[in-house]
Parts: structure tokens; sequence; C-alpha cells
């Protein structure tokens, strides 16, 4: 296939960036959409360019950290998946794509198509953890019976890998997906509700301290999320927020 690639260019967090045009040509239909930016990363360094930036780390749609805007879409046009796993057959000979940083206040361009998202690291670190006794008098998580639908239901909201397409795909630029599902993989299951009221309201304060927006109902965090994460979880989180509230 041949392709023109628009690409964000910037040098680093302070500097103005631009979109760029580069031609590519000899893409094949089974190259993953990070093979082909290799191949365009090798084309710019035979040339002596500077190779475009942009983060990765499994390929396997499991750590979420090639997460771009491909065409206006976070993760291109593919549903339930990353952008590692979004391969070129989804496009075809002689199309124009646009790829972009996720755009959010709260994810600061690093260089190119690198953004920052330390800020769901600091929600996450906040209160997303459980506190075990390791004193030699421990339990045995599998001796706590838990209904399998609750069990089930906080294995998916797990899955989240905080990749920030939630937070891409909403025009306020909300983090409600992505801190709900990790308030609510603890909220329900026994082990974390020892700490639900102080995990809720941490969270919760420090996703707005960051700079995230409010949640605009729209449902396009669901829609996007490479991993399919449930608005039932906002709601989760918002029911877990007001007893918290509440309890003072």
């Amino acid at each position: 296939m041949n392709l023109t690639l628009k690409i964000w260019r910037q040098k680093d967090a302070q500097s103005q960036g631009k979109i760029v045009d580069y031609p590519i040509s000899g893409i094949e239909e089974d190259m993953s959409f990070l093979e082909m930016l290799d191949v365009l990363n090798e084309e710019l360094i035979t040339k002596g360019e500077e190779p475009v930036v942009f983060d990765h780390d499994c390929r396997e749609g499991i750590c979420g950290a090639c997460s771009l805007q491909i065409n206006g879409q976070p993760h291109g046009p593919d549903r339930l998946i990353t952008v590692c796993q979004l391969h070129m057959r989804s496009f075809k000979d002689g199309d124009t794509i646009f790829i972009e940083p996720f755009r959010a206040k709260a994810f600061p361009v690093i260089k190119d198509l690198m953004i920052d998202r330390s800020a769901f690291d600091r929600i996450q670190q906040a209160g997303g953890y459980i506190s075990v006794n390791t004193s030699g008098n421990t339990v045995d998580a599998n001796a706590i019976p838990i209904e399998k639908e609750k069990a089930d239901d906080a294995f998916a909201a797990a899955t989240c890998i905080g990749c920030g397409a939630c937070v891409a795909a909403c025009k306020n630029a909300s983090a409600m997906l992505f801190t709900s599902a990790k308030v609510s993989q603890f909220a329900l299951l026994p082990q974390g509700q020892v700490e639900a009221s102080n995990r809720v309201l941490a969270m919760v304060n420090q996703m707005d301290e960051e700079g995230f927006g409010n949640c605009t109902n729209t449902g396009a965090c669901e829609i996007e999320c490479p991993k399919g994460i449930s608005l039932e979880n906002i709601a989760r989180m918002n029911r877990e927020y007001m007893k918290a509230s509440m309890k003072g």
C-alpha cells in the first residue's frame, strides 16, 4: 500500500507542534500499525532525519502504552483493540491517515506522539490498593467466599489497562471510567471493604486535582475502551462516593 501519513511532531512539552506529511510506500496489510511506524522511522533514520517518537511496550494489547489518536479515534477504527493490535488491512491503498497524541490537559505531550500519563499513576496511588496483613497470620484469599457474579464484575473492571482512551474520547477529557474501574475492582470484593470509604474519596479527589473534566454521560468512553470497560462502573463509583461522603 501507498499511504500519506499526517503525523503530529512536537519537539518537547514547551514547543509548539504541527502536523507533518510523510508519504510511505510498500506497506503490507498484515503489518501492525506500530510496525508501519517502525518502517517509517527506519526510512527517516536512513535519510538522517529524526524519527517519530511514540510510546510502546508489550505490543500484545496489555500495557496500553501504544495509545494514539488515529483519524480522530482513540486506537483507530477498530473496536476492543489497542493500536499495537490494529493492522494495516483496516486501511486502503492511497489512504491519508492522521496520527496524533491523545489530547487532554492532564496528558501533556512529552514529544511527538508520546504523552505523560502519570496522572493515572497518581490516581491509582491515592487509593487503588488494599492493605494486607503480612505478619505470618494471613488468611488465604480463596478461603473467603465471593459470589461468582461479583467476582466476574470485579475481574472485568480489573482488565482496565490505563491507556487513556476513555479520556481521549470524552469531550470533557474525563477520567471517570478509568477511576471507576480501579474503584470497582475492590468495591466488589470483601477484601476491599475495609478501606472502601477512604479509597473512593481519595481517588476521586486526586482525579479532580489532576485536571480531568466531569463525565459527559455520552458513553464515548465505553465505546472506545479497548477492554470494553462498562459504564456501570461509573454508576458504582458514584454510589460508593455518596456513601463515603455521608459517613463524613
